[in-house]
């Protein structure tokens, strides 16, 4: 097979899963929440009206019915069903595309930008928190050193969504936690005056919390005003 019936192929494939994950989530739609969801969201899109374990479980079946065999095939559908959506559980099936386990082992540095282009276009914390443990930190999983430079050099961007993604990369790691990470990664923005730069920080430390209550206790201790009170109040949240 030529390169040109390659891509053919793999841009048939990709609109056969397209349509499937959309007609699927389509079905299970709840019109009476949608508009609901979509002022929560202060969301331009418009949404179904699919409740989140819902989508899930639905774009899951959808997958495994028609599984992409390929990275590339992979990619394609995650870009068209993000780019082509029309309602955000649309992107919110490509975000859990990305992440879908029987998907995992093209999880690894070379797809950080196309997880990075879905962090940076989506813009907004819906996506971004789904991102970051799921699909960044499986990366920084498998490939701690160098995804550990990249998490550490989004903490400084500019961008304040890649920021938050650097930020709860880590959420639900408990013991394999990486501290120096984890602090490099705050400490890069105790200063900073976003309210969902602070959020992520505050969780990012709660999340922890759970694992070390006394390390996380003494690192908000250690950096005392440095760090926001919003940060500070979500940190110790659940410590008295």
């Amino acid at each position: 097979m030529n390169e040109r019936s390659t891509t053919t192929s793999q841009a048939s494939a990709s609109r056969s899963l397209i349509e499937a994950v959309c007609d699927a989530l389509w079905s299970v739609r709840e019109p009476e929440r949608a508009a609901g969801q979509q002022r929560y969201m202060k969301s331009a899109m418009p949404f179904m009206g699919v409740r989140i374990p819902v989508m899930r479980k639905t774009a899951r079946t959808a997958f495994d019915g028609d599984p992409p065999a390929s990275f590339d095939e992979w990619r394609a559908a995650i870009l068209a069903l993000w780019h082509e959506a029309t309602y955000r559980e649309e992107r919110y099936a490509a975000i859990e595309l990305a992440v879908h386990r029987p998907c995992a082992r093209w999880l690894t540095m070379e797809s950080v930008p196309l997880l990075e282009e879905l962090v940076v276009d989506g813009a907004w914390w819906d996506y971004v928190d789904r991102i970051a443990p799921a699909g960044l930190g499986h990366v920084l999983a498998k490939e701690p050193d160098s995804m550990g430079a990249t998490m550490r050099a989004w903490a400084r961007d500019e961008n304040i969504w890649r920021r938050r993604a650097a930020i709860l990369c880590q959420l639900g790691r408990k013991r394999d936690m990486d501290l120096a990470l984890l602090y490099d990664c705050i400490g890069a923005s105790a200063g900073h005056g976003e309210f969902f730069v602070q959020k992520a920080m505050g969780w990012a430390l709660r999340d922890f919390s759970r694992t070390d209550p006394d390390e996380v206790r003494r690192y908000v201790a250690a950096m005392g005003p440095a760090l926001p009170r919003l940060t500070q109040r979500e940190a110790l949240k659940h410590l008295g």
